[in-house]
């Protein structure tokens, strides 16, 4: 086992393994091993077990022991399924107008909304907004998240469109965290877009899929269905040319009003995202179906709506991740922890079921099998935190960050060195 490690020993290791993928789960189904040691080989994990045990049996090879002193917690690397952290500039106006009782119509007509920020993207070289993704992911990174995904969509337009993709690979390239690209085109009807929203979803079906399977640039296409995006009718063709084409699904459902996760279900989507007006109809088409429903609580709070129905899903069967939503607008947070604490709290969550949807239910809705639990075979992609008990973790709300982040078996960052 060439450039093997074994790390520990640790209070507790959290592996969130033998949990099932859909409906409710109580805390009592966590596996906790206590008093453990992590094996690493080839950036994957080996073997997790009692770190006494594990140490005498490589005492007398030149595996590297790295000692951890004091009490340690550690979980799976967390999973951000939903982001928009590629973007320029800010929307701090906007904030403040919504708290001052604007409605979104009026802070659009007054400059702002997604807009503002397609403008301001456009404005931005590649370079630029390289800059910026690799700064937030770095912010990410800091709390935990060693999975992100990034959807395009403030280019809106094949051109523009194409820079946000390439500077989010060129991001990934430069980070030791992996960034998952979305391409989120069909985010609203450019204004300056000269023909119909069907015109514009057939432009980009016919000239911009093509150059994303060549370049690498996405294996995912995402759809914003709603009354100021589009309808479910518009977006059909759409989504069946992208399924046509071998891309995997995913939809901006149910946040203002209904009809998205319907999409999402008829089309074999892998996850239905936002969900905050899902009704018991709703709920139930998704839980019958093999979609992930993704709560997006940092929306929630930039909104200040309801937040979604997250208990009534995993109550009625389906599967639940949990995201920040990182964009400009509606979620400037982008602490994926607090806002996952907060959602449980205000939906009754039990810890695991806060875990879970940070971990290896947000890595199945990204189809990565390979992460988001501490398994042998797994990427060694750990969360450690400086505690005694996992359960201090999510009682903080946020407050308690990782003192030490791991990725495919590296530290990648050491909060007592900065």
């Amino acid at each position: 086992m060439d450039n093997s490690k074994l790390i520990g020993p640790f209070r507790q290791v959290i592996p969130m393994a033998g949990l099932q993928l859909k409906g409710a789960i109580s805390d009592n189904e966590l596996i906790v091993i206590e008093d453990a040691g992590i094996l690493i080989a080839d950036e994957k994990i080996h073997t997790i077990g009692k770190f006494s045990k594990l140490l005498a049996d490589v005492i007398e090879t030149n595996i590297e022991v790295i000692r951890l002193e004091g009490n340690h917690v550690c979980l799976p690397g967390l999973v951000d399924a939903h982001t928009h952290i590629c973007f320029g500039g800010t929307r701090a106006n906007d904030y403040a107008m919504r708290n001052a009782g604007k409605t979104y119509m009026e802070i659009a007509k007054a400059g702002g909304g997604i807009w503002d920020t397609v403008t301001q993207t456009r404005k931005a070289t590649k370079e630029e907004l390289i800059k910026h993704t690799v700064k937030l992911a770095k912010r990410h990174l800091k709390n935990g998240t060693t999975t992100l995904e990034v959807k395009s969509g403030y280019g809106l337009s094949v051109e523009e469109e194409l820079k946000m993709l390439y500077a989010i690979k060129e991001a990934n390239e430069t980070l030791p965290t992996d960034l998952i690209p979305t391409c989120l085109a069909a985010h609203m009807i450019p204004k300056d877009y000269n023909g119909s929203a069907e015109d514009y979803l057939i432009e980009i079906g016919s000239l911009l899929f093509p150059k994303l399977k060549e370049e690498g640039l996405s294996n995912r296409i995402d759809a914003f269905i709603e009354e100021s995006a589009f309808s479910k009718t518009q977006i059909e063709p759409y989504f069946k040319k992208a399924k046509e084409m071998g891309f995997a699904i995913t939809v901006h459902a149910d946040q203002f009003s209904t009809g998205g996760s319907e999409v999402a279900v008829k089309f074999g989507a892998i996850s239905a995202d936002h969900l905050e007006a899902s009704t018991q109809k709703e709920i139930e088409l998704l839980a019958k179906s093999d979609v992930i429903a993704i709560a997006l609580p940092g929306a929630s709070l930039g909104l200040g709506c309801n937040f979604t129905p997250a208990r009534q899903l995993l109550d009625a069967g389906a599967t639940l991740a949990i995201a920040s939503d990182h964009n400009p607008g509606s979620a400037p947070m982008g602490d994926l922890l607090t806002q996952a604490t907060i959602l449980g709290a205000f939906e009754k969550l039990t810890n695991a079921e806060v875990l879970a949807g940070i971990t290896f239910r947000a890595a199945a809705a990204l189809n990565l099998s390979d992460r988001g639990q501490l398994e042998k075979g797994y990427l060694a992609d750990l969360a450690i935190f400086h505690t005694n008990d996992y359960k201090e973790i999510l009682y903080n709300q946020g407050n308690l960050k990782p003192c030490m982040v791991w990725k495919s078996g590296g530290l990648i960052f050491d909060r007592h060195k900065g």
